[in-house]
């Protein structure tokens, strides 16, 4: 009798184990059939850091709204590229080890021209937030830009001044090593000259020189210049504008898309900024509903208020995952399945976002929306 309890008991405790652990497999694998991994890379760290955490910051926001409601779930992986060409490559290898299905990045116009490569051989479909180069996307058909594209940033800043800034007498300093900067310096010159806007001194850096625009600005100055078009990255605009302010020099100062992120810069006077104007997809202080509920939102997590990096990195999760559902992709799909999909989804798609109603995008990678002008106001944005 001994023999025969002892038996059913062990009888029992296999079935036990055996049910312990299929159900412990059938729940990964749930888990597993039921997630989407979104990698994404961009600076955290470095000169470009402001960029990069912003988008990771609204990103992550995205992907806890997408997950508290239920169905697919996201699994976002954000990797360090220091705006760096080769280390985007790095990142983009380590994303791939992990099991990206799909990518939001990269950030800067550098990084994104390194790594797009890499995701067009390996066919993995990419929206990037905020890198705006043709570059990114040239001969590449699943690469997309979420931001306007540099020869848009050009034409509609001149556009905008001919249109609201007649009669100004206009300067221009760009850093002509630079593909996002030389880009839009391009489009920008020959929309202006289109439209009979007054170019009376043109000044260039490269990255080595960015310290010093004594000798810019005194030209510049000297030709009776009165705006003054800044088609760079924050960092060299907070010293010319330092400098500027050294010298009694006050243009308008107009500045485009890199030059948000200046208030946040870390040890710069905010107040040098005051009546800076550039044109943005993006305007916190705007009154709908989407736009309060991210920046209260942001402002509660992050303690600041976001830029537009950080509203196109959390239009980007939202673009992807409706993508995703919208063309009926499923998380066990390889990422060459899913990229195959979406290039097509993407296309026909339309989207209201923080940075844009009906936003489109062509088979050339670029999105279709309006800018906004802002101008910066007892150190906000407010549009202008």
């Amino acid at each position: 009798m001994k023999k025969t309890l002892a038996i059913v008991l062990a009888v029992i405790m296999c079935v036990a184990l055996f049910t312990g652990c299929t159900e412990k497999t059938d729940g990964n694998d749930t888990a597993k059939n039921n997630t989407f991994k979104i990698g994404a890379s961009g600076p955290l760290t470095g000169d470009a850091a402001i960029y990069g955490t912003a988008v990771m910051n609204a990103a992550k926001i995205a992907v806890d709204e997408i997950n508290a409601k239920g169905g697919y779930q996201i699994e976002f992986n954000p990797q360090d590229d220091e705006a760096d060409g080769e280390k985007a490559v790095n990142a983009y290898n380590t994303l791939i080890d992990w099991g990206m299905q799909v990518m939001c990045g990269p950030v800067t116009t550098g990084s994104a021209i390194a790594a797009s490569a890499e995701a067009y051989k390996g066919r993995v479909f990419c929206l990037t937030p905020s890198a705006s180069s043709t570059d990114v996307t040239a001969n590449k058909d699943n690469m997309f830009q979420l931001c306007f594209t540099d020869p848009n940033q050009g034409t509609g800043a001149a556009t905008y001044m001919s249109e609201n800034m007649p009669g100004h007498k206009i300067a221009v300093i760009y850093r002509n090593d630079d593909a996002y900067s030389q880009g839009i310096r391009d489009t920008f010159y020959a929309e202006a000259q289109a439209k009979g806007l007054d170019i009376v001194y043109e000044g260039t850096f490269t990255k080595d020189t960015q310290t010093d625009f004594s000798v810019q600005l005194t030209a510049a100055q000297a030709a009776g210049a009165d705006l003054m078009f800044l088609p760079i990255y924050y960092q060299p605009a907070s010293v010319i504008l330092t400098q500027a302010k050294a010298m009694n020099y006050a243009p308008t100062f107009f500045g485009v898309d890199g030059m948000d992120g200046i208030l946040t810069m870390e040890g710069f006077d905010t107040s040098l900024a005051e009546g800076v104007m550039l044109l943005t997809p993006f305007a916190a202080d705007a009154d709908d509903e989407m736009t309060k509920a991210f920046v209260a939102e942001y402002e509660k997590r992050y303690g600041e208020t976001p830029n537009q990096f950080a509203a196109d990195g959390y239009d980007v999760i939202y673009v992807l995952y409706n993508a995703l559902l919208d063309s009926g992709c499923t998380p066990d799909m390889s990422a060459s399945e899913i990229c195959e999909k979406l290039i097509a989804q993407i296309q026909t798609m339309s989207y209201d976002g923080l940075t844009g109603k009906a936003m489109t995008w062509g088979s050339n990678g670029e999105v279709s929306k309006m800018p906004v002008a802002v101008v910066i106001k007892d150190g906000v944005y407010v549009s202008a």
